[in-house]
């Protein structure tokens, strides 16, 4: 579980956890988790492409290929806090069922935690870094989706079975990409 989750979005009407043991110590991690950009990854913007292909053909017919959004990534998030030897926190506000997402702008993490609206999903994504096995330390990935009413839980449902799997194998791609940059970091530290 992701500590600082719990302050955040401690309801979830969804949930993903992911973990792997990483020989380094926690601020190291914490800092490879803070500088990992999930498009680094080709598999990610392979994946990401095809998630907005809907929204990217509909803008292209209606003619609005000049104001194309950025591809998705960590800059729509918002960050909602970091401690450097326990975790990070991220949140997002939107109705992810729609082509374009539907994201509602958040600019601090107090906007975050006051925002309530009927309709309008929460998303909170978390590392945090525990105690692993023989002294290493297991890092945890967990994104937690708060659906305030039936409606957008009747909306997002389909959506998160459909986008889960592919999810899950870019969450132990990114795991793997900070344990690598972490004990790289460690080793050049010693």
């Amino acid at each position: 579980m992701t500590p600082l989750l719990d302050a955040y979005l401690p309801r979830y009407s969804y949930r993903e956890l992911h973990s792997c043991d990483v020989a380094a110590a926690p601020r190291t991690i914490i800092e490879a988790a803070a500088a990992y950009q999930p498009d680094s990854d080709p598999l990610y913007r392979r994946m990401i492409a095809l998630r907005e292909m809907p929204m990217r053909l509909g803008m292209q017919s209606a003619g609005t290929k000049s104001n194309r959004p950025a591809p998705f990534g960590f800059q729509n998030f918002t960050l909602l806090e970091r401690r450097d030897d326990v975790g990070l926190a991220y949140g997002l506000i939107g109705r992810f069922w729609r082509t374009n997402f539907g994201l509602v702008s958040v600019p601090d993490a107090d906007a975050y935690l006051h925002f309530s609206e009927p309709g309008v999903a929460k998303l909170a994504l978390g590392f945090s870094v525990s105690e692993g096995p023989g002294g290493s330390r297991r890092l945890t990935t967990e994104t937690r989706v708060f659906c305030p009413d039936l409606s957008s839980r009747l909306k997002f449902a389909p959506y998160w079975y459909l986008i889960r799997p592919v999810s899950g194998l870019i969450r132990h791609r990114a795991l793997s990409a900070i344990k690598r940059a972490s004990e790289e970091a460690a080793a050049g530290a010693i």
